[in-house]
């Protein structure tokens, strides 16, 4: 059978999911860019044609950088506590003791919750009047009186934070988890026999086998937390003052809340290029990692 009918077939085998990828993604995505060209409301007439006046304006305002900024520092802080608190909790459970299995399932518990239970759950936690964050520390002692945690800007990204790495954290255990069942238990003796302490054991022995599947988690957690949404909504809706607001929240008050569709559809477009550009430098940096690796 020839090379070019082969090529043929795997193209028409591809075709249906070819097809059903520029209905679903395709179109909308030219539909999307069509858009943002022009003043159009989300009601009403299409409206007429602005060219780059959206995405100046987007660009210039003080709402967008307000909000990368935000938005940058979540995905920071959020990403950077959910790698080291899942590398520890992994190497914790890779070792040998009573009822590892049990809390081990218990962990993937946080990540196995929908997102929208879990920013319920710590909005219960974080209330005001009842939460049991303030009920432990009053009784600890540690502050006066109940605070709103999610109303005062200055406590409430941090308050995000901690939710959205209780409910990620477990990813990053799970494939560190994973990577750790590969290290060579005769290294890991010899160190022992070498004399090398805990520190450098996993700095030269156990974090070269980690690096590869480190890197992948970084990325998929990276480019998740920049996008965020749905658990910020649920808690804080970008307040109070948009001190919590991202820019997937920005993009959805431009384009529903303000019904400029138009505007919305830019600032859309830009959170795109912004994560592709993201994506695209942390699959290079997976590739050179790997390239040394091998």
């Amino acid at each position: 059978m020839s090379s070019t009918w082969m090529t043929t077939r795997a193209w028409l085998l591809m075709l249906p999911l070819l097809v059903v990828m520029v209905a679903v993604i395709g179109w909308p995505l030219v539909d999307t860019v069509g858009l943002s060209f022009t003043d159009a409301k989300l009601v009403g007439t299409g409206g007429s044609y602005v060219g780059f006046d959206n995405y100046t304006n987007m660009l210039s305002s003080s709402n967008f950088s307000r909000t990368l900024v935000t938005t940058t520092l979540f995905a920071v802080v959020s990403v950077a506590a959910e790698m080291v608190i899942g590398v520890l909790a992994a190497l914790l459970l890779n070792q040998q003791f009573h009822g590892r299995a049990i809390l081990r399932a218990l962990m993937i518990l946080p990540w196995a919750l929908p997102t929208v239970v879990n920013a319920t759950l710590w909005r219960l936690i974080y209330n005001p009047e009842y939460g049991a964050l303030n009920a432990a520390l009053t009784q600890l002692n540690l502050i006066d009186a109940y605070r709103s945690w999610l109303g005062e800007p200055a406590t409430a990204l941090t308050a995000l934070i901690v939710a959205d790495c209780w409910k990620n954290f477990p990813l990053v255990a799970l494939i560190a988890l994973a990577a750790l069942q590969a290290v060579p238990r005769d290294i890991t003796a010899a160190s022992l026999v070498d004399g090398a302490g805990p520190f450098n054991r996993f700095r030269f022995v156990i974090l070269p086998y980690l690096a590869g599947p480190l890197m992948v988690a970084l990325v998929l957690r990276t480019i998740e937390a920049f996008k965020v949404f749905d658990i910020i909504w649920v808690m804080t809706r970008g307040g109070p003052a948009n001190s919590t607001r991202t820019l997937s929240i920005l993009v959805y008050q431009e384009a529903f809340s303000f019904q400029r569709a138009g505007s919305g559809a830019s600032l859309a477009l830009i959170v795109t290029l912004l994560v592709t550009v993201l994506a695209v430098a942390y699959a290079a940096l997976v590739r050179k990692t790997a390239g040394s690796a091998a």
